[in-house]
């Protein structure tokens, strides 16, 4: 099959869009907006002490390892997107499998960043955790309510 040059364009358009569509979803929903926020509000407002620090600075690591592996196989989900909408050019059984491994990928990075929010708390004393609580709110309602 002959593929003209609309259709050439047309497929990597939708191949760069659903990549695109993929990385803002995990960048802005679940990775750094929010977890750089809690970061600097956790360092910030909270008044650590040392160990707490330290305690924080390696769930940090150990977390930027986990979510760079979890958003390489988010990216290699949008890249099968991108391949199945290549492909099928409509909303077939391809393309929808394929959304679906991409939200798989999204919702296996939203775990692990809950999982994480909650280590976070776990290292906090009581008057931290309810000032740390009452920031997680604001930050998943976005409406600013406590």
């Amino acid at each position: 099959m002959k593929l003209s040059g609309v259709h050439i364009v047309l497929a990597v358009l939708l191949a760069m869009a659903a990549g695109c569509i993929g990385a803002f979803v995990a960048g802005q929903w679940w990775t750094q907006p929010q977890s750089q926020g809690l970061h600097d509000f956790v360092h910030d407002e909270l008044d650590l002490s040392p160990d707490q620090s330290a305690r924080l600075e390696q769930l940090e690591q150990q977390f930027a390892t986990e979510r760079a592996g979890l958003e390489a196989k988010l990216r290699s989900a949008n890249v099968d997107l991108a391949r199945a909408m290549e492909e099928e050019h409509s909303y077939g059984p391809k393309v929808g499998a394929a959304i679906d491994q991409v939200h798989v990928q999204m919702g296996e990075l939203q775990k692990a960043t809950v999982r994480h929010v909650f280590a976070m708390r776990g290292l906090l004393d009581q008057t931290q955790q309810e000032k740390f609580d009452r920031q997680i709110s604001k930050s998943l309602t976005g409406d600013g309510r406590e």
